[in-house]
C-alpha cells in the first residue's frame, strides 16, 4: 500500500472511530433522558447509506467524512408534532441538556482509556531508554553513555518513548529535571538535567536534540554495510564485519568510528582494527588516508566504510496483564490529559508556537499511516491520543463546540433563565469565525510542515 493511499485509509478509519464514539455519547444520553433523536450521522452532506430504527432515528454515513452530528427534536429548529413536545431537547431541564452535551467528550475520554488498556495488553514494542551519546547540556549535567533512564522527575520511563515525552515537557518549560538512572556498572544515581540552560528560540521540534542526549537505539551499530573500492579497508574488511576496537579503543556504536579513525590519522601509521567475522575475532592492520566527503567535499581521515542501513531492533516492550492494564490505562490517560492541557496553556501564553501545536488532516493522516505500519499497539496509542485531543478540544468554551453550549447552560443555571437568542446567535458567529481560523491555521501548518519543508 502506497503512503498516500495508506494515509487516506487510516485517516478515514481514525476519524470514523472517533466521530462515531463521540456522537454515540450524545445519542446514548439523549435517548436515556427522554429526548427524541432524529438523525445520527457520521460525516456531513449527502448520505451514502442510511436506515431508520423502530424509534424513528435515521442512522447515516455521509459523503464528507470530516465529522458528524446528532440531530435531536428541538422546537427552535422546526415544528414539533403535538404530543412530542416533552421529547424536545429544548424542553429538558438544564442539567439534562448539560449531560447530553458533555456526553460526547466523555465518550472520547472513555474510548481513550479503553484504547490505552488494549495497547498495554497487546504490548507496544519499543526501545530501552539507554543513553548512547552525550554532548552539551546532557554532558554538563553528568549523564554518561550507557546510563539507563529509569525515571524523569516522578514519572517512570520504561521505554524511550515515555522518557522522550517527559523530557520534552520539561524542555518546553526550560525546567531543570532530576533523572534517576542506572549506571553501566549497575548502580543507581540521580542526575539533574539542566534544561534551564537551553538557549531561547530553539525550534520546538529540535528541543530534545538540543539537550545533547541521544538514545542508544538511534546510533547505528558498528556493522559494516559497504566497503568503498580502492579505499584503505578494501579487501581487508568485509560487509557484515562488526567493529569492536580501533587501535585498542573500544567501539560500541558507529559514531565512535570517525573519532577514532581521525585520531589514528592524526597520529599516522598503521593500527590494529579488531572485528568479529563469522564468530571469529580478527585483528587486521589498517592505516587511514585523507578522503573527501561525497556531499560536502570536506577532507577527512577515513577507511572507506559505510554503516548497515537497517531499522534498529526493539529491545523493550511496554506490556501489562489484563488486570494491571486497567490502572495503567487510567494513569496514562490522566498523564496525557495533563500534558495536553499544559500544551494548550503554553500555546495561549506564547511559550509554544501554534505552528507546532495545531495539526491538520495531512499531518494526522501521515501519522496514522506511520503508526499503523509500526504495529497495532502503536496505532492504538495514536488513536487514544487523538480521542483524548478531540474530547479536550470539544470542552473548550467556544460557541459551536460542546464547551460553548456548556457555557451557555452554566449561565442559564446561574441566572435562572436561558441565554437570549440574540446572544446565542452572536456567539455562533464568533464560534464559527474561531473554528474557521483554527482550520485555516491547521491547513497552513500542514502545507508548511509537510509540503514546503
Amino acid at each position: 500500500m502506497s503512503e498516500f493511499i495508506g494515509s487516506v485509509w487510516w485517516l478515514l478509519v481514525s476519524l470514523g472511530v472517533l466521530v462515531t464514539f463521540h456522537e454515540f455519547g450524545h445519542y446514548w444520553v439523549a435517548r436515556r433522558s427522554g429526548v427524541k433523536v432524529l438523525r445520527f450521522s457520521v460525516g456531513f452532506g449527502k448520505p451514502l447509506w442510511s436506515r431508520r430504527d423502530r424509534n424513528g432515528t435515521e442512522f447515516a454515513v455521509a459523503a464528507i467524512p470530516l465529522g458528524g452530528y446528532v440531530k435531536m427534536l428541538d422546537e427552535r429548529e422546526g415544528d414539533v408534532a403535538p404530543g412530542e413536545e416533552a421529547q424536545a431537547f429544548n424542553r429538558q431541564h438544564v442539567l439534562k441538556r448539560m449531560a447530553i452535551v458533555v456526553a460526547g467528550p466523555v465518550a472520547n475520554l472513555i474510548l481513550c482509556v479503553a484504547l490505552f488498556w488494549l495497547m498495554f495488553v497487546i504490548g507496544r514494542p519499543d526501545y530501552a531508554p539507554a543513553v548512547g551519546l552525550v554532548e552539551g547540556v546532557a554532558a554538563q549535567s553528568g549523564l554518561q553513555r550507557g546510563d539507563l533512564v529509569l525515571a524523569v522527575g516522578d514519572r517512570a520511563t520504561p521505554t524511550s518513548t515515555e522518557a522522550s515525552f517527559a523530557l520534552l515537557s520539561a524542555a518546553l518549560d526550560r525546567s531543570d529535571v532530576p533523572l534517576r538512572v542506572r549506571r553501566a556498572d549497575g548502580g543507581e544515581a540521580v542526575r539533574t538535567l539542566r534544561l534551564s540552560q537551553l538557549p531561547a528560540g530553539i525550534d520546538e521540534r529540535k528541543l530534545l536534540q538540543s539537550t545533547g542526549l541521544t538514545w542508544r537505539f538511534l546510533l547505528p551499530e558498528p556493522v559494516i554495510g559497504r566497503v568503498t573500492p580502492e579505499s584503505p579497508a578494501w579487501r581487508v574488511l568485509a560487509e557484515g564485519d562488526r567493529l569492536i576496537a580501533i587501535d585498542g579503543e573500544p567501539v560500541s556504536a558507529w559514531s565512535d568510528i570517525p573519532r577514532l579513525v581521525d585520531a589514528l590519522g592524526q597520529r599516522g601509521g598503521e593500527a590494529m582494527v579488531e572485528v568479529i567475522r563469522g564468530g571469529d575475532r580478527l585483528a587486521l592492520p589498517l592505516a587511514p588516508k585523507r578522503m573527501k566527503h561525497p556531499q560536502t567535499g570536506e577532507a577527512y581521515w577515513g577507511l572507506g566504510l559505510e554503516a548497515v542501513k537497517s531499522e534498529p531492533r526493539h529491545d523493550a516492550v511496554l506490556r501489562y496483564g489484563p488486570l494491571d492494564a486497567v490502572p495503567a490505562a487510567l494513569r496514562e490517560s490522566w498523564r496525557q490529559t495533563q500534558d495536553m492541557v499544559a500544551m494548550i496553556g503554553r500555546a495561549f501564553s506564547g511559550r509554544l508556537s501554534v505552528e507546532n501545536t495545531v495539526a491538520g488532516p495531512i499531518t494526522i493522516a501521515r501519522a496514522a499511516n506511520a503508526n499503523a505500519e509500526r504495529g497495532a499497539a502503536w496505532y492504538l496509542q495514536m488513536l487514544a491520543l487523538l480521542s483524548l485531543s478531540l474530547g479536550i478540544l470539544n470542552l473548550l468554551p467556544i460557541p459551536i463546540l460542546d464547551g460553548g453550549h456548556l457555557l451557555y447552560y452554566l449561565i442559564e443555571l446561574v441566572k435562572g433563565s436561558p441565554v437570549s437568542e440574540r446572544v446565542m446567535a452572536a456567539g455562533q458567529y464568533v464560534g464559527l469565525a474561531l473554528i474557521v481560523a483554527l482550520m485555516g491555521l491547521a491547513f497552513h501548518n500542514d502545507i508548511v510542515n509537510n509540503l514546503v519543508r
